[in-house]
């Protein structure tokens, strides 16, 4: 008998519960802030993905604002009402711990555009051709 002696999980498959966790996490998060948040700078604000622990005990949440310039507005809205999301998730998921909820701001929106704004900039200058 052969065994995978590499950390942290010794050999055993990973659990697909993390991910599964962290979709429910995502899911009831984006249907509070678009029902019941009241605080207006939570306005606009999209979840882009959840990461959930292995041990299911924190979880990381990315989110994105409207606008650039709003993103410390929204952070700082998303961090007052972290007790409020936390206490939602333990009343609706069924879980032994609620997860501590981590918020952070993702670019990825931002970082998009900037390498199509690039890819635009490489086009342009091909069709010129050299100089």
């Amino acid at each position: 008998m052969d065994f995978d002696f590499k950390l942290p999980e010794l050999g055993r498959p990973a659990s697909s519960r993390p991910k599964r966790v962290a979709e429910a996490i995502k899911n009831e998060l984006t249907l509070l802030l678009l029902q019941r948040a009241a605080d207006p700078r939570l306005n606009g604000v999209a979840i882009s993905r959840v990461d959930v622990s292995p041990d299911l005990k924190a979880a990381k949440i990315y989110i994105t604002a409207a606008s650039k310039e709003e993103s410390k507005r929204t952070m700082d809205g998303v961090k007052k009402a972290k007790g409020f999301f936390r206490s939602h998730l333990a009343k609706v998921l069924n879980l032994r711990y609620t997860p501590e909820l981590m918020f952070y701001y993702d670019n990825i929106a931002e970082e998009a555009q900037r390498v199509e704004q690039l890819l635009t900039e490489l086009e342009h200058e091909r069709q010129r051709g050299p100089a």
